[in-house]
């Protein structure tokens, strides 16, 4: 176990830098990444389409870079090993600047992650449900993600990023983790919008 764990440890750090060799070679579309990296390519392409919601997103990149998350998930969710998304957004070109920001601050991120990331819990890792249960958490946490409320993206942006670490490198007690901040997240998102429904009664109190 303890020989394995090296090898399998660097393939997430090992698919960012095939990209940005590739990157440099010509430019990359979400099709190409999927069909380079095969099953991987699920939470790879998750993780590269959510990073960007960590800092302030370009208008009109919300939107594709969402419904490609999603897309992916629901496929997981229904135990789809093979990737799919639609031509419009397989074809998808990312702007070369972009892209070279994107994997680079991936591949800062996952220095850290990385760290604390490896084989492990493997009856967790490697269960018949976890599959789909990761691509629930990954459906629901782009859904909080995308949803109307300012100033969060940041917040399940995290939960998306480790559990789609964990899943690559087959870290069940990481996944363990994202599991529970994606309740934390849950119950964030679940005050917040109790906190808007109650404010039109408690407003006139707070006024007077």
């Amino acid at each position: 176990m303890k020989q394995l764990a090296p090898t399998m440890h660097l393939r997430f750090s090992h698919d960012i830098k095939t990209l940005l060799h590739r990157l440099a070679e010509q430019p990359l579309t979400l099709g190409d990444i999927l069909a380079e990296t095969s099953e991987r390519g699920f939470s790879l392409v998750i993780a590269l389409l959510v990073l960007p919601f960590l800092f302030p997103m370009p208008p009109g990149l919300t939107g594709p870079f969402g419904a490609a998350c999603l897309i992916l998930s629901v496929q997981m969710l229904l135990g789809r090993r093979s990737p799919w998304l639609p031509k419009k957004i397989a074809k998808y070109q990312f702007p070369r600047p972009i892209t070279q920001v994107i994997l680079n601050n991936l591949r800062r991120v996952t220095r850290i992650v990385e760290k604390i990331a490896c084989p492990r819990l493997e009856a967790i890792a490697s269960h018949p449900w976890t599959w789909q249960l990761n691509g629930l958490c990954f459906s629901w946490l782009t859904i909080l993600l995308i949803s109307p409320i300012p100033f969060t993206n940041p917040i399940p942006t995290i939960g998306i990023l480790l559990l789609a670490i964990a899943t690559i490198e087959d870290d069940g007690l990481l996944m363990c983790v994202s599991y529970l901040i994606t309740l934390l997240t849950t119950l964030f998102f679940g005050f917040i919008c109790y906190a808007i429904l109650l404010a039109p009664t408690l407003l006139p109190s707070i006024v007077r």
